[in-house]
């Protein structure tokens, strides 16, 4: 029992958030059962009220996303309801073998988003809510309002370039990330960078620190050099990934960027490459916005 109390304390910590929402992305409804006996969580997801356009139209096709955190694997997904602002959706989810000390370490995970045929779906907001919270004896309901969500918040890394073309050797410096994005229970990540030296798409080869337990804020003090000839420094490329290490799991992708000359996708990126090219067998020391993907 001390055990689960610590992890839901970790859960309202991580979760729990009484600030309002930055923007008004809408509202959801819902409601949760328990049956004790067959030990099953019953969600209804029954309505969205108010929800941002999305489409040139002015109105969205919005479907909701189900997720028990800290599982993310096995995600269900509601009925896409075609051009309405104000979607009823009135279906319910049955999570099964759910024992309530195991169901209140879990974090219910709304997301709502706009279906797109063509492009990827938007995200409209989304809603977290530790289940260690809710009194099932009462069947609740609730009505919360969505939060758009945090996904650009990934962190930043601190990089440094050099290149010497008398030996066309490429050096890449990880020095320190900070403020990375939490992706484990405790609100902590198990940081390491994976580096694939890259020409156009093709991947070449690749490198990987070491991870860092339970941090946010890792220091990483690792070089890799690559051989690179000078003919072809504008033609390469550094994708370097931010990773979550995970026992259980798949390691989860944190932020990332891209390191790269004349192909590159983005403006920092692309500066920190030429300053490198411009100045040789000089060190540029930069920090980077990580990326979601």
């Amino acid at each position: 029992m001390a055990f689960l109390q610590n992890r839901s304390i970790s859960l309202v910590d991580m979760y729990i958030d009484n600030t309002e929402p930055s923007e008004n992305v809408g509202q959801i409804h819902f409601s949760l059962e328990y049956d004790f006996q067959n030990t099953t969580l019953i969600l209804k997801i029954i309505q969205g009220k108010e929800l941002p356009a999305k489409d040139l139209s002015g109105t969205s096709d919005p479907y909701v996303r189900v997720t028990l955190l800290p599982d993310k694997k096995h995600r269900l997904e509601t009925k896409i309801k075609r051009r309405t602002l104000n979607p009823r959706w009135n279906e319910t989810f049955y999570f099964e073998g759910f024992p309530i000390q195991k169901l209140q370490a879990r974090v219910l995970h709304l997301h709502v988003f706009d279906y797109d045929r063509f492009s990827r779906d938007d995200s409209i907001g989304e809603v977290f809510l530790p289940l260690c919270q809710v009194d099932f004896s009462e069947k609740p309901s609730f009505w919360k309002a969505l939060k758009p969500p945090a996904k650009d918040k990934c962190g930043e890394l601190l990089t440094s370039l050099c290149y010497h073309p008398s030996n066309s050797v490429l050096t890449l410096t990880l020095l320190k990330a900070r403020n990375l994005k939490a992706k484990d229970i405790n609100g902590k990540s198990d940081p390491y960078v994976k580096v694939w030296l890259q020409f156009g798409d093709k991947r070449i080869e690749k490198r990987k620190t070491a991870v860092f337990k339970c941090t946010l804020n890792p220091v990483f003090n690792d070089s890799f050099s690559f051989n690179v000839p000078w003919e072809k420094i504008r033609e390469c490329s550094l994708d370097v990934q931010v990773m979550d290490f995970d026992n259980i799991g798949r390691n989860e992708l944190i932020g990332r960027i891209l390191l790269a000359g004349k192909n590159g996708s983005g403006a920092t990126e692309t500066k920190h490459w030429q300053d490198m090219i411009t100045k040789p067998r000089q060190t540029i020391v930069q920090w980077h916005r990580l990326k979601p993907e």
